[in-house]
Order: structure tokens, then sequence, then C-alpha cells
């Protein structure tokens, strides 16, 4: 993996809990496919950075602002294309959910264009939210 690759520097700007921040990242006609056989409710295309940004929004609210990313690859593949292998923790129900999430990212002239968003229907682990390590 190349660390200064353009696209890997288009992501680093890239923050989900602040999407006003990161509006300018995305294309007007940006598109994020979102697959989560658990939230049929998000489930779908939200497109443009105003439909991006709500749908954020929406998981924030839903998971009660627990929703949490931790990047485990970023590999640029190209010119346009990078695969993200990502580790996710939120909160539903009482219940703590961690899954292991892929995420594929198309930069076009350093804007995010398109994004497929792919969580798996079997989680890594569930467990009530109230348990310490």
């Amino acid at each position: 993996m190349t660390e200064d690759h353009p696209t890997l520097a288009v992501l680093a700007q890239f923050d989900p809990r602040d999407m006003e921040a990161s509006a300018h990242l995305f294309a007007d006609d940006a598109v994020w496919h979102y697959s989560n056989p658990n939230l049929p409710e998000l489930q779908g295309d939200h497109v443009g950075p105003a439909g991006i940004r709500a749908f954020f929004a929406a998981l924030a609210d839903k998971s009660h602002d627990t929703f949490r990313i931790e990047p485990v690859s970023a590999t640029p593949v190209g010119p346009e294309l990078v695969v993200v292998q990502s580790h996710n923790t939120l909160t539903l129900k009482d219940r703590m959910v961690i899954v292991d999430v892929v995420v594929v990212w198309r930069i076009v002239a350093g804007q995010i264009a398109e994004v497929w968003d792919i969580v798996p229907g079997q989680p890594m682990e569930v467990r009530d939210a109230t348990h310490r390590e």
C-alpha cells in the first residue's frame, strides 16, 4: 500500500462523525450504497452530500451516537478505487454489535463519487452494552 496515494489522501480527510466538515469531499451526485440486512431501514442508496449526511445522522441516531469505525486496512486499486476493511462497533437496543465491514470507494478528480458499504448479516460479536473488558 502506498501511503501517499491520492485516493488515500482524500479518505484521510473523511470524518463520518462530522459530515458538515466532510461534505466538500463528495461529488454533487455521489452515491453511498449501504447494504446491511440488520438495519433494513437504512439500506439503499443515499445520494449527494445531503443524502449521505442524512444517512450518517440516521445511523448516529439509531446507535445513540455510539457508531465507531476502526480502519484495519486500506488498499488503493488503480487510480480511482480504494478497498477498506474496518472493524465497526455500535450499540443497538442495549447490545454492543461488532462487525467487520468492507467498503469500496471510487474517487474521481479528488472527490468521492461512489461508495459500496457492505456489512455482513452475521456480526463478529454481540454483547450486553454494559459489558466491561
